[in-house]
């Protein structure tokens, strides 16, 4: 299946929200949740010795589901968002990430304290 067919299916699979602010919200709590789920099974498998690869494939996919609606509600395209992604990856590490890189300088880039969101 392609991002675009993907995209279009998870709409399917959601249940209508009464507002636009409360469609967010949801989508958005959802991610969080099911990323602390992908750690919970990384730290079970790997800290735990309880074998929980096939929950962390699970909630990957249940992850990736949030984000697509996420870009549905924005409409924005799942391409449009991973082409920005690799843009930016580019132009932050344009010979390969590495210690030195990654540190950029020691500078946080903290993403609400951005001029343009100001």
């Amino acid at each position: 299946m392609k991002l675009k067919q993907y995209q279009k299916f998870v709409k399917k699979c959601a249940l209508p929200q009464e507002s636009k602010e409360k469609e967010i919200m949801t989508w958005g709590l959802g991610i969080s949740g099911e990323a602390g789920d992908v750690a919970g099974c990384i730290k079970k498998t790997y800290c735990h010795k309880d074998n929980q690869v096939a929950g962390i494939k699970e909630n990957l996919g249940d992850t990736l589901w949030y984000i697509a609606m996420i870009c549905n509600h924005f409409d924005w395209t799942l391409d449009e968002v991973i082409e920005e992604n690799v843009e930016k990856l580019q132009k932050r590490y344009p010979k390969g990430v590495n210690f030195k890189s990654a540190a950029r300088g020691g500078k946080k880039v903290d993403w609400n304290e951005r001029k343009e969101n100001k």
